[in-house]
């Protein structure tokens, strides 16, 4: 099965350097010198990494056969691709790949259908999941714990606890005045 792990950004420098924006949570394991990856154009590919490093925060890699700025900034948007068996799972606990989430129910701790995930948005702040509704509208739901409350992979389903407003049309509008009249106060 092919996993996204990275996105290969802008040149740095002049000897093939490029800057990737990292979409695994195990870079360590699928980014090290050696590893050799399918891209998404095909015909960028598969690249073999040379060099890794981290500088000023950012994930710099260097490929074989990539020696100049030139030919680091022709790489510019491409999809890095890992081949990994559908097997294996992440290291932690409360960790999943997105192919296992892709496809659960959603569903609320009282058992309300909400709708289905179909794809994952992995945004700097948090992952969304985008859940097509049973009527073909989309809804996103944070994916963080407070509202995912459990995924259960066994019974293909995520349990949410949204607050108000998230799925439904039930937000709570909250007034910072005490008196709506207008009147002011002495």
């Amino acid at each position: 099965m092919q996993l996204v792990v990275a996105r290969i950004g802008r040149a740095h420098g002049i000897k093939g350097e490029v800057t990737v924006e990292v979409r695994t949570d195990e870079p360590e394991l699928r980014l090290g010198p050696g590893a050799v990856l399918t891209t998404d154009p095909a015909s960028a590919g598969p690249l073999t990494i040379e060099t890794g490093r981290v500088h000023s925060g950012r994930l710099l890699l260097r490929f074989e056969g990539v020696s100049d700025r030139t030919a680091a900034e022709a790489l510019r948007n491409t999809l890095l691709i890992a081949e990994i068996d559908p097997e294996e799972l992440p290291e932690g606990e409360d960790e999943y790949y997105d192919h296992q989430l892709i496809d659960l129910d959603v569903v609320t701790a009282d058992g309300t259908e909400v709708g289905r995930i179909t794809e994952i948005s992995h945004l700097p702040t948090q992952d969304l999941f985008i859940v097509e509704r049973p009527d073909g509208s989309e809804v996103m739901i944070p994916f963080v714990e407070e509202i995912v409350a459990e995924i259960d992979l066994e019974e293909q389903k995520a349990v949410i606890t949204p607050p108000p407003g998230l799925i439904d049309d039930r937000a709570e509008v909250a007034s910072g005045r005490d008196d709506v009249s207008g009147r002011e106060e002495s």
